[in-house]
């Protein structure tokens, strides 16, 4: 892999490039982090994974547009700061309730987290990962989880 394209999908087969990555900027890690995410947040709006294909030595995202996102309780931003992952309630009547934050030594650490079905949520144990979302605006993934009973 050489970089990673997010295109948009516009509807009637038209997509257009939206965000790219070359491997020489980025870890071929944090682009398999970012290939595992449901949601992708940036400048605002919020975008869901439709697709996920590579074409040669491209891996290719397709994203459709939400629209605008929608803030959690407790938000901060993770930029300059290293990689994080939050652990949240998917619930908007919560308020994306914030259940934990935990620091990251590299996006391996962050794969082992986005690969799971059921999570260790540091303070609160085990729970049922509902979405993962990669929110460039504040610098950090977020895995969205539920009590493992709600199933």
């Amino acid at each position: 892999m050489k970089q990673l394209i997010y295109y948009i999908d516009k509807g009637n087969g038209h997509y257009e490039p939206f965000y790219e990555y070359m491997i020489p900027n980025v870890g071929v890690d944090e682009c398999y982090a970012r290939q595992l995410c449901t949601y992708f947040i940036m400048k605002g709006t919020q975008y869901e994974l439709t697709a996920n294909e590579m074409d040669g030595d491209e891996d290719i995202l397709v994203v459709k547009e939400l629209g605008r996102n929608l803030s959690g309780e407790d938000e901060r931003s993770f930029r300059g700061e290293g990689i994080h992952i939050e652990f949240r309630s998917p619930n908007e009547r919560e308020n994306y309730r914030l259940f934990s934050r935990i620091p990251c030594n590299s996006h391996f650490e962050v794969l082992r987290f986005l690969l799971k079905d059921v999570v260790d949520v540091p303070g609160i144990g085990q729970k049922l990962v509902t979405s993962t979302e990669i929110d460039e605006d504040r610098g950090v993934y977020v895995i969205y989880v539920k009590d493992l009973e709600a199933v």
